[in-house]
């Protein structure tokens, strides 16, 4: 999926794009637990110390993807699969999906963004227990720990999702990835802090140029974004027509993606209206 996820960084017609797992079993359950790394070779702490840009399935820890990713929550989200909906920005759930990292039940460790991830996202302590038991949680409780942004009857939820598209593509599209880019720059920082920051360049006072010479300004990436943002022209809010609706499709079918069983999730992409 690395070649899917770099493809979609360099695409300027795509503004959201829809992960969601093929059929209505699973999202994903994640790699095979007696060997995660699809090698015979790699194993253990040589798994752990190799590189995996990204995280699991090159999103759970991506950072340099602009454009805002909706989950697609059809069914069971295990091990890596529960990675890779904890590395999108919003997630829609079926009623009977359920959510989990079972790593520690066979004795391994979520390495491709569990523990550092599910950590950040809810309350210390239910993250623990999540961790430590391999618990697995229902869609109900996910959106009661703000796992989830809403859960659905399974049967509505194409309608939820394409919701969520059409309020993101009535938003200015730079401002949409503007966003993306300084929230995740700034997550793990205190808030003045994170407010002190300016892009390179910026103007302001004497206090503001001094922070700028300590090295208080936005990382490279979230700073090309903003400057798109705020240089670009006032967008007009529109809502999305009918004529938007064939553009929300896949990218490409997951039959034809060259990629491991366990990985078996169809990419979604909704493009600017022509």
């Amino acid at each position: 999926m690395q070649r899917i996820w770099s493809e979609l960084e360099q695409r300027r017609d795509v503004r959201v794009i829809v992960l969601t797992g093929d059929g209505e079993r699973a999202f994903c359950v994640g790699a095979d637990m007696k060997n995660p790394s699809g090698s015979p070779t790699l194993k253990g702490v040589d798994y752990w110390a190799a590189a995996r840009p990204g995280g699991f399935g090159g999103i759970a820890l991506r950072e340099t993807l602009n454009i805002p990713v909706i989950a697609r929550v059809n069914g069971y989200a295990l091990g890596g699969g529960f990675e890779m909906v904890l590395g999108c920005d919003i997630v829609v759930a079926c009623d009977d999906a359920s959510f989990g990292l079972p790593e520690p039940l066979v004795g391994r460790m979520p390495l491709d963004g569990g523990m550092t991830l599910l950590q950040r996202q809810i309350p210390h302590r239910i993250a623990m227990g999540m961790l430590l038991t391999g618990q697995r949680i229902s869609a109900k409780r996910a959106l009661e720990i703000g796992l989830v942004n809403e859960v659905v009857p399974r049967a509505e939820l194409d309608a939820a999702v394409t919701r969520w598209v059409d309020q993101i593509l009535a938003c200015a599209p730079l401002s949409v990835q503007a966003i993306k880019q300084v929230v995740r720059a700034t997550g793990s920082m205190p808030a003045a802090q994170a407010q002190a920051l300016r892009p390179a360049g910026a103007g302001g006072g004497a206090a503001v140029r001094r922070r700028r010479r300590r090295g208080a300004r936005l990382p490279g990436e979230a700073q090309a974004a903003v400057e798109g943002a705020l240089n670009s022209t006032p967008h007009t809010p529109r809502e999305p027509t009918v004529s938007d609706r064939p553009r929300l499709g896949h990218l490409q079918p997951a039959r034809q993606l060259a990629r491991p069983r366990w990985l078996r999730c169809s990419i979604r992409a909704a493009r600017r209206p022509a």
